[in-house]
């Protein structure tokens, strides 16, 4: 497993925690909005190994939307739900075969 799949799973159970509707907003709140930024971090990080990886990075750019807006009460819950769930269907996706569309006139050089 790659990191930016392990990336996307603690991103995703945390962004899941953080749905929970009382408990994360209290969370929130009560680290003085300082968790949204951590989760900032960490889905950037995930954004830039998912990438370099090649693989799919939608998830980490609704988290980080979702941080950016998750200091609106219902709001940042749906998003924290939302891309909760994102990050959790990226991380369990198999890798695209990439010798699918390979043209095979790529290995010649002129």
């Amino acid at each position: 497993m790659t990191p930016s799949k392990t990336l996307k799973w603690i991103t995703g159970g945390l962004e899941l925690f953080l749905a929970i509707p009382v408990l994360g907003g209290l969370l929130v709140v009560n680290s003085a909005y300082t968790i949204l930024f951590f989760m900032l971090i960490f889905h950037i990080v995930t954004l830039v190994l998912s990438v370099t990886n090649r693989e799919s990075y939608y998830g980490s750019i609704l988290g980080i939307v979702t941080s950016v807006i998750g200091w609106i009460p219902i709001v940042g819950w749906l998003m924290h739900l939302i891309s909760g769930i994102f990050l959790m269907i990226t991380a369990a996706q198999q890798p695209r075969d990439q010798y699918r569309n390979r043209n095979p006139y790529d290995d010649y050089r002129y």
